[in-house]
């Protein structure tokens, strides 16, 4: 049976070098480089035997230990390591930093989109407006900045919002227009829709579960069709992108393909849905972290 176009995956990587690597997988782990410290942490998804020595493994500065029969996840690290360090992709600079959620402060398989959206915004021929829902620590806005977008980035989390800023002046961009939003996204969509803002391009990476400031829930099952409503609201008269990222087990990026395609049905343009993915270098292989779809125009 032949696959209809509009319904396949792609893989979404990018091959530009920089201070990341994806060492290794297997037996539920993952090895990686971040600058020059390299930490093991839990990939549940490898379902195969590691490539590397158990040597390698076994110089790891950090290894990161889920919680068992109650204990509480904990990072167990072999060096001592600064506070933060400075990672960079292209001309963004940016702090990695050990988190108690097993992250490092940032997503280093999403440099895809980075790329993307520097590279669109700076083809675009016109000033852009550059929304980023649940922002994170803002590389994503970063890379919109150095194409000369105007951006505003929207957390529900101050210390993420704390790290942007330092990011922000890391890459020195300060003089650069951020607009920086401790908010609920469906909230905020919702103000800007009735002030009649309007934004080109538009990246969001909604959690499954999470809590807004004020305490608001958040469920992608539920929410994700009101934002990407929302979102549809606010988008200009010649909107440039729209990315939705998800990092749910459950989900899928056909699922994100189907629900973007059908917002954007009155809009020209194509959706394509796939596997936000590292190369791995042991062994060569896409390695898959994250579900996503992306409109352009």
């Amino acid at each position: 049976m032949e696959t209809k176009n509009k319904n396949s995956i792609k893989i979404f990587y990018t091959e530009t070098k920089s201070d990341y690597e994806l060492l290794d997988t297997g037996e539920g782990q993952k090895l990686e480089r971040f600058g020059p410290y390299t930490f093991a942490r839990p990939y549940e998804n490898a379902v195969w035997n590691k490539t590397l020595d158990k040597k390698e493994w076994e110089k790891a500065d950090g290894v990161f230990i889920a919680g068992k029969a109650g204990a509480k996840p904990t990072w167990k690290m072999k060096t001592k390591l600064p506070k933060n360090w400075v990672m960079s992709h292209r001309d963004v600079k940016f702090y990695a930093t050990p988190t108690s959620f097993r992250h490092l402060s940032f997503f280093p398989e999403q440099a895809s989109h980075w790329d993307f959206i520097n590279t669109e915004i700076k083809n675009a021929g016109r000033r852009i407006k550059f929304l980023n829902l649940f922002g994170y620590t803002g590389v994503a806005s970063l890379s919109a900045l150095s194409a000369d977008a105007d951006v505003t980035h929207i957390d529900a989390s101050k210390e993420s919002l704390t790290k942007l800023k330092e990011n922000q002046e890391l890459s020195g961009f300060s003089d650069k227009p951020l607009r920086i939003l401790l908010d609920d996204c469906l909230k905020f969509i919702e103000k800007e829709a009735k002030r009649g803002n309007k934004y080109d391009a538009v990246i969001m990476d909604p959690p499954k579960f999470g809590r807004g400031p004020k305490g608001e829930t958040w469920k992608i099952e539920e929410s994700l069709p009101k934002l990407l409503q929302g979102v549809k609201n606010i988008l200009s008269d010649k909107p440039l992108f729209v990315i939705v990222t998800s990092y749910s087990t459950d989900s899928s990026s056909l699922n994100l393909g189907h629900a973007l395609r059908e917002v954007m049905a009155d809009c020209a343009g194509t959706v394509e849905q796939g596997e936000m993915c590292v190369i791995e270098k042991s062994h060569g292989r896409a390695i898959s972290m994250a579900h996503t779809a992306v409109w352009k125009k």
